[in-house]
């Protein structure tokens, strides 16, 4: 069977509020001074081909319906106490430290550089963290890996945008590393919520694909699921196409070849920076599988709709 259908024991639930309806780590959730969450389609304005709560900014989308989407979803989520700080996904593995500026807007660095002013499109790059309260880090994701990292003690979030090619440039070690170098924060205290993504049961990749992550990972086997009609290895199977139905970071750039298993390299590079692997839960859902809850692009197309994966401290915290 395609999906996974054991969700009663997964350590995340479903949090309905009229008919929105979102996910959280049951782990997160106990910590008072913390909002997050994982958004479903559920609820919302947008209509077919983003037909639900569309909380991205796309082309087949009116944007006064994703702007009223979203007024409902964090008003629900967070009230209005937090400013909302994104960055412009490019599928690298750029992350920024995030704080506030004394206009309340969010200003972005780079761990270890002097604060800059707020750009006026934001920083191209696919990670934040911040000990600030009162901002809510906020990704968006139609398939790729959402990641929510914590550190309890320090009270230190970060969001994390991993696609493949994300997750192959180690964006997740490096956001933890960021952790780390901007406030201290030891890995094997983290907490880290790993949310909805596409899955191995739908994840087919290429060649190239498969190559790249056995050149940059010791452990590339266990990321992947053999197909059972795999072309075999071609010759020109690295030429560089310059026409292809896909955007980077989002499909293979020749014929499939295997499944990838996203959340496998995430859990290896999480235990790879020091994280505890008992502090890792992984919220067993398939974009591609589920889209009655979720948008996902390569089982829809392009113009879907996307969700947002969120997480703030709290201006008052408990």
């Amino acid at each position: 069977m395609c999906y996974i259908s054991s969700l009663q024991r997964q350590p995340f639930k479903i949090v309905s509020h009229g008919e929105l309806a979102w996910l959280e780590s049951q782990q997160l959730s106990t910590l008072p001074w913390l909002v997050h969450a994982f958004s479903t389609r559920r609820g919302g304005v947008s209509r077919a081909p983003c037909a639900g709560l569309n909380l991205g900014f796309t082309a087949s989308d009116q944007r006064d319906r994703v702007e009223d989407n979203r007024r409902h979803f964090f008003s629900r989520l967070a009230g209005n106490d937090f400013e909302l700080a994104s960055v412009r996904q490019v599928h690298s593995s750029h992350s920024f430290v995030v704080t506030r500026h004394a206009s309340g807007q969010a200003d972005y660095q780079l761990p270890g550089s002097e604060s800059q002013a707020l750009p006026a499109d934001p920083p191209a790059g696919d990670g934040m963290v911040t000990a600030e309260p009162g901002l809510l880090l906020t990704i968006r994701i139609a398939d790729c890996m959402p990641l929510l990292l914590v550190d309890p003690r320090q009270r230190v979030v970060a969001a994390v945008h991993a696609g493949w090619r994300g997750a192959l440039a180690r964006i997740i070690e490096k956001a933890v590393g960021d952790m780390w170098r901007a406030f201290t924060c030891d890995p094997g205290k983290l907490i880290v919520a790993l949310g909805p993504s596409i899955r191995a049961c739908c994840y087919e990749v290429g060649e190239e694909v498969v190559d790249a992550f056995h050149g940059s990972f010791a452990q590339a086997d266990s990321f992947f699921q053999k197909l059972p009609n795999a072309p075999e290895a071609r010759s020109d199977r690295h030429t560089i196409l310059f026409l292809t139905d896909y955007p980077p970071g989002h499909a293979p750039e020749h014929a499939p070849a295997a499944r990838l298993d996203l959340a496998a390299v995430a859990r290896h590079q999480l235990a790879s920076a020091g994280v505890d692997p008992a502090n890792i839960s992984v919220a067993d859902y398939c974009t591609s599988c589920r889209t009655d809850l979720f948008f996902s692009h390569r089982r829809e197309g392009g113009g879907t709709g996307r969700q947002v994966a969120a997480i703030g401290i709290k201006p008052s915290p408990g």
